[in-house]
């Protein structure tokens, strides 16, 4: 049985829900374009800000139905789903995924005879979709899937000097959250980062899709909180 979990619950254990079809939505790409005159075609600014495109939120569409048998349980159920999941922001894993969404959601809920009703379920989600765990979080190993799964473990890595991280990198570009015991620099891309004691990041140092090789220079330990995410 196909299964959705949004939030702690699951459809179709904690309702009853069975899925009839599932539209996660593709996110729009946000598409800056200018017309200028003499000129053949509009001038494309997409990129222009970023280096790369970004997305506008978009709307993933949920359909199930439910053996309620009277209208007394429909009125119940549909109820109970409201005061769960309607209005709030919430995470929603759909079937076995490796990733999370998370969004606004909404639900309506309709009798369509005296034994079925139907329950429509929209989220108003971010972009992208996110990975289960990040690389500070303790995996679950029995739901892991070996085939697109990443195993990222970059907690309390020791620097003894030079210490060489490569974090393969997603979709997403990701601003990474740095925790040192000690202050100490990090190389990217030919540039090199200061880190202070504590928590830190910055907005310039952003890592894309691929390999991403980090080279922290120092003595100490250091904590890289990364979680990658795909459309």
């Amino acid at each position: 049985m196909f299964d959705v979990k949004i939030g702690d619950y699951s459809m179709y254990k904690d309702f009853g829900l069975r899925a009839l079809s599932i539209d996660p939505g593709t996110a729009e790409v946000d598409e800056k374009f200018k017309e200028i005159p003499g000129r053949n075609g509009d001038l494309d600014l997409t990129d222009a800000l970023t280096g790369f495109p970004v997305y506008k939120n978009t709307t993933m569409k949920l359909t199930f139905d439910f053996k309620d048998g009277n209208y007394d349980l429909w009125l119940m159920r549909a109820s109970e789903l409201r005061n769960t999941l309607h209005g709030k922001r919430m995470r929603v894993v759909l079937g076995k995924d490796d990733f999370f969404y998370e969004g606004r959601v909404s639900v309506n809920t309709e009798k369509l005879n005296r034994r079925y009703s139907s329950v429509e379920i929209t989220v108003n989600r971010d972009p992208y979709k996110l990975e289960l765990y990040s690389s500070l979080e303790n995996w679950l190993w029995d739901s892991f899937n070996f085939e697109t799964g990443i195993v990222r473990n970059y907690k309390d890595l020791q620097v003894k000097g030079n210490l060489e991280v490569i974090i393969p990198g997603r979709t997403m570009r990701v601003i990474p959250v740095f925790d040192c015991s000690e202050e100490m620099t990090v190389s990217y891309n030919g540039i090199i980062y200061n880190l202070p004691k504590g928590k830190s990041k910055s907005p310039d140092l952003l890592l894309g899709e691929g390999d991403n090789t980090l080279i922290f220079t120092g003595n100490g330990t250091v904590s890289v909180d990364y979680r990658g995410g795909s459309l």
